[in-house]
């Protein structure tokens, strides 16, 4: 089962990063982002980080067995990534009101 979830991660985080060095280089962004995503550049460095950082916490916490600072560090970073991916994203719209008629 170890051996599953170790194949299923690396898939998972290589394809995030793999989307992250496409936004970087030429600006594309997933079908189901484009209509959000305002700055792919920005979004490709999200999705790089999130992959790597998301890969340093789980291989050397959860599925390694040890907690020691760099497994949270990695979390800290995966956090971070989150955050550009929000800043990527197209502002809502904060100006518009409901009315009641």
């Amino acid at each position: 089962m170890h051996m599953f979830l170790v194949v299923g991660v690396a898939v998972t985080f290589g394809l995030l990063a793999v989307c992250g060095v496409a936004g970087i280089a030429t600006g594309w962004v997933v079908p189901w982002g484009r209509s959000r995503v305002l700055r792919p550049t920005l979004w490709g460095y999200s999705c790089l980080t999130c992959a790597v950082s998301g890969a340093t916490w789980i291989y050397l916490g959860p599925l390694a067995g040890s907690y020691g600072p760099l497994p949270w560090i990695g979390w800290i970073a995966f956090m971070a990534g989150l955050y550009l991916g929000m800043l990527s994203q197209r502002p809502g719209r904060s100006g518009a009101r409901k009315t009641t008629s």
